[in-house]
């Protein structure tokens, strides 16, 4: 559970930090129309958002840090790599799978390339990824449980 949180927290962190910082794609509110990152006050809005967005990654990644710290503060032993890195992998998918059926098709907030006009290309291409992430991150996971318990 805390490497799928981190998954989540830290998958959030590169959208919002390449895709709404870095590439300036979008931002949290671009697809509504009241919001357009081309006006001051739409950016002002969108920065809002994106700061709060980041707040609730930031959380994700802390309740995830927490978790692993109180495990081993109980003597528990970390989980194989394999398992771990498997299901962060899995936690960033579940953010795409999340963010893009919620947020880019059934709310419509913003879209992969709202500075394109969102193509339906984008986010149809950021959902996929999103499950390929889910799907290699649960088969990773599941491949280092099996290996696991073939030692014992």
């Amino acid at each position: 559970m805390p490497a799928l949180l981190l998954g989540i927290g830290l998958g959030g962190f590169v959208d919002g930090i390449v895709l709404h910082q870095i590439l300036q794609w979008h931002h949290l509110l671009t697809g509504t129309g009241d919001h357009p990152m081309t006006s001051l006050a739409g950016l002002e809005r969108n920065t809002l958002a994106d700061g709060l967005f980041h707040a609730a990654t930031w959380l994700a990644v802390l309740a995830g840090s927490t978790l692993t710290v109180r495990s081993w503060q109980r003597g528990e032993f970390a989980p194989p790599w394999r398992r771990h890195a498997g299901l962060m992998l899995a936690g960033w998918g579940a953010f795409n799978v999340v963010d893009g059926a919620l947020n880019h098709f059934l709310l419509g907030i913003h879209h992969v390339r709202d500075d394109l006009g969102g193509p339906l290309g984008w986010d149809v291409g950021f959902l996929v990824f999103g499950a390929v992430l889910l799907a290699g991150g649960l088969a990773l996971s599941a491949g280092a449980s099996r290996a696991t318990a073939s030692t014992r």
